[in-house]
């Protein structure tokens, strides 16, 4: 009994790291539907472009605390580039547009990977200063696991942060709800979506780096988590930022109690999970609410 409680605890602290990167995802997922009417489905692929960045600065400079600055900056140049000269031609538009489009541009930065890195699977290592585990009375827990939760969880106060005491993110939530009224009082909400845009891809981008220790690099390593984020979306609420937050938490507990009891269902409890929660509350956790 005490071996399977100890078992049962590290893989709650196993769902709760998971969990916290599912969020990094989920947030700016539904903060990009919400404030652009966009379905993001390219934001899988900047979390891989995001691994493989960090793999190439790696072996260029042998530094941990150098790919966690390099890749995010890298990644959100790339999301102005997108925003600027493919997704604002598409706003007021049929949003089916733009849910091909990223879908168009999750597979080409898909091939673009395989051109580049090739499509084999490629190890990365934690830095040694977070390599090992630490003592948590009668189990282990690996020092970078507990890192990657801190990050989560430090990154997550302080987009609320900026969402809630800066003018920037004030008008950011005021677009969500009013963009007619923001563009009235001569707000550039076109400056303001490619900003956003850009910070959401960049975290996206800072997750597949911190995930790439955890798991193999692999070119479609953002296909599988990118549907677990949306799940995450659909259940804390369309365009909810703490929603993202408290789903993500769910499903990676969920995933990983069911990995501990059943691991060929693990990912199938997810989808059924918010196939009966959306039967009674259709609209999410926080539906509409930043």
């Amino acid at each position: 009994m005490g071996d399977f409680l100890i078992l049962l605890f590290e893989q709650l602290m196993n769902g709760l790291v998971f969990g916290l990167l599912l969020a990094l995802m989920a947030m700016g997922l539904s903060i990009i539907f919400g404030l652009m009417d966009i379905i993001n489905f390219a934001h899988g692929g900047y979390y891989t472009l995001g691994a493989y960045v960090a793999l190439s600065v790696m072996g260029f400079v042998d530094n941990f605390w150098v790919v966690l600055i390099v890749v995010p900056i890298t990644i959100m140049i790339v999301g102005f580039v997108v925003e600027f000269v493919l997704l604002r031609r598409l706003y007021g538009k049929n949003p089916v547009f733009g849910l091909l489009l990223n879908f168009g541009l999750l597979m080409g930065i898909i091939q673009f990977i395989r051109l580049v890195w090739g499509v084999a699977y490629r190890p990365f290592s934690p830095p040694e200063l977070l390599s090992g585990a630490v003592s948590l009375g009668a189990m282990h827990f690996s020092v970078y696991r507990m890192f990657v939760a801190a990050v989560c969880i430090v990154l997550a106060v302080l987009v609320w942060l900026f969402l809630k005491k800066t003018s920037v993110g004030l008008t950011v939530r005021a677009a969500v709800d009013k963009r007619e009224m923001v563009k009235a009082l001569g707000i550039n909400v076109s400056a303001v979506f490619t900003l956003t845009f850009g910070v959401w891809v960049a975290l996206a981008g800072l997750a597949g780096a911190l995930a790439a220790p955890l798991l193999a690099v692999f070119p479609e390593m953002g296909i599988q988590i990118l549907i677990q984020c949306f799940v995450c979306v659909v259940i804390g609420g369309m365009g909810s930022f703490k929603g993202s937050i408290v789903a993500g938490l769910i499903v990676g507990e969920i995933m990983a109690l069911m990995s501990l009891v059943y691991p060929e269902m693990s990912e199938v409890a997810v989808y059924v999970f918010m196939a009966v929660f959306l039967l009674t509350r259709p609209q999410g956790l926080f539906g509409g609410k930043i």
